[in-house]
């Protein structure tokens, strides 16, 4: 048999800082890596750093509409299915957060797994995702701040999102979000778990208030979710598809616990666990908003379900000073959204910047001395987001786009992941990683996979189909249309660049392959 041997150590140097003499600093140097950021989080912070991302909150305010507006009521069951399928692709990660507690698992996983190359455009394509959705995140606070307080809205008088003053006020909103997450980012670990901990928190409990609150106002049983007569016209599979995008978009960014493996006590046990319960307890909690708004909705046939979706909901129920605390427990949800997508990036940018895979690469890969944090990357991030803010001013149109193809690019990632992962179990990984106490699928671990890697690919055509309802709702240029397909090939024809730009340089310890000798 063979034995896998610890990867060469990585040729760009980190600050000097005291060696990591606790079992977890070990483990991370056998990898070949020096252990130089704050390993600060515990099992709870591990938990909010996943469950924030996928933010049922902030997703499923921003995104209701959508769903209902395409699939009538029964677009509910599209919940539960893309859980049944993102759970497939969550038990994987789990087991590779075993293998690999590492920062930027998902480029860390994939070049182990299949290779410099794929690995690196694992990295690339989840880095451009992570971009693009913290930015469509921050968009989100357009619907709940003018909601709470009409001083919210500086710019015009109009606050939906489709239109004009709406989205430049969306843009100012998430160009200051994204400065506040982005200087949380820089200060350091310990700062962000702190916040980011209590917005949980504050979340959770605004989610179970909601619940409480449409499940003891409802107009109807549970026996809405049957009903279609509120769908497109069409076909209804081909109007469920549609829906689907709903849930597709919410239940995303699960793997963020296996980001900050490195600032996580004891990652190798604690990571899986909190991949798992934040997608579980995500879906849960959003199955029980999901039904209670439908149960609750003064109307399904007046067309608002369908533009306010569950702000509607809420404030028809509650228009009172404790509707707008649970508003602003809304607010706090996407705030802590943000958040957590601008960390997980700036883990994945310094991880792969440190294997020397980026230009710029020994400045994004300097961590603060004092702080313990990759300064720079969260810096990156957070203008870049802005920046696309910025580029999308007065084209409200231009945020549902936004939202689809920072969606389809990450689980496009994500398959870049369990594709080489199904080809290296069948040649035999896995079977040997029944570790004492640690997460393994054993023989049920090539079916999951299989299952996963389809699903992945039926998702990524699902969402970057050209349909005119999704990418053109109200008209738009062809290239609208036609955006999914045309930013992940522009994507890819940039990542060639980068990727060709990088490799030019001088020559690095290739770390794609781990060394194999005879046992």
């Amino acid at each position: 048999m063979a034995i896998e041997v610890d990867s060469p150590a990585p040729t760009i140097a980190a600050p000097a800082a005291p060696p990591d003499t606790s079992a977890d600093g070990v483990d991370l140097a056998g990898f070949g890596y020096q252990p130089v950021l704050h390993r600060k989080l515990g099992r709870y912070a591990s938990f909010a750093a996943g469950f924030s991302f996928v933010s049922i909150l902030t997703t499923i305010f921003q995104f209701f509409g959508l769903g209902y507006s395409f699939g009538g009521a029964a677009f509910f069951w599209t919940w539960p299915i893309v859980f049944a399928g993102q759970l497939l692709v969550a038990l994987n990660f789990a087991e590779l957060a075993a293998r690999y507690p590492i920062s930027g698992c998902i480029y860390q996983w994939s070049r182990r797994l299949g290779g410099e190359v794929v690995g690196w455009f694992a990295g690339w394509m989840m880095v451009i995702a992570q971009i693009v959705t913290a930015a469509a995140a921050a968009i989100a606070l357009q619907v709940v701040l003018p909601s709470i307080w009409s001083g919210f809205q500086v710019v015009g008088a109009d606050s939906a999102l489709t239109s004009s003053s709406g989205a430049a006020n969306a843009v100012l909103l998430g160009s200051v979000l994204l400065v506040i997450t982005t200087v949380i980012n820089v200060i350091g670990i310990d700062l962000m778990a702190k916040i980011n901990s209590i917005g949980v928190t504050v979340e959770i409990a605004g989610v179970v208030a909601i619940v409480a609150l449409f499940f003891t106002h409802t107009e109807r049983g549970p026996g809405v979710v049957l009903q279609t007569d509120q769908a497109a016209p069409g076909p209804y599979w081909a109007a469920f598809l549609v829906s689907g995008l709903m849930a597709a978009y919410v239940m995303v960014g699960f793997d963020s616990a296996g980001e900050l493996s490195e600032e996580t006590k004891n990652p190798r046990t604690v990571a899986p666990r909190t991949i798992l319960t934040a997608l579980s307890v995500s879906a849960l909690g959003g199955g029980l908003l999901l039904i209670g708004a439908l149960m609750a909705a003064p109307s399904l046939s007046d067309g608002t379900l369908a533009t306010d979706g569950l702000a509607y909901v809420l404030t028809s129920k509650l228009d009172s000073p404790a509707g707008k605390v649970l508003l602003g427990c809304v607010a706090v949800a996407i705030m802590v959204c943000t958040l957590a997508i601008q960390t997980a990036g700036s883990r994945l940018m310094f991880s792969m910047a440190r294997d020397g895979k980026l230009p710029f690469a020994e400045r994004l890969a300097a961590v603060h001395p004092r702080y313990g944090t990759p300064m720079l990357p969260a810096v990156v991030i957070g203008v870049l987001g802005i920046g696309l803010l910025v580029l999308n001013l007065g084209n409200a149109a231009i945020f549902a786009t936004l939202a689809s193809v920072c969606i389809v690019t990450l689980y496009l990632a994500y398959l870049l992941v369990t594709v080489p992962l199904l080809a290296a179990r069948f040649k035999g990984w896995g079977r040997d990683n029944a570790d004492a106490g640690l997460f393994n699928l054993g023989r049920s671990g090539i079916p999951v996979n299989l299952l996963a890697v389809v699903w992945g690919i039926a998702m990524a055509v699902n969402l970057i189909w050209p349909r005119a309802e999704v990418y053109t709702p109200k008209g738009g240029s062809w290239w609208m249309l036609w955006a999914a397909p045309l930013f992940v090939l522009i994507v890819v024809a940039v990542g060639i660049v980068v990727h060709r730009f990088v490799n030019a340089g001088p020559r690095r310890a290739d770390l794609s392959e781990p060394a194999v000798v005879p046992a």
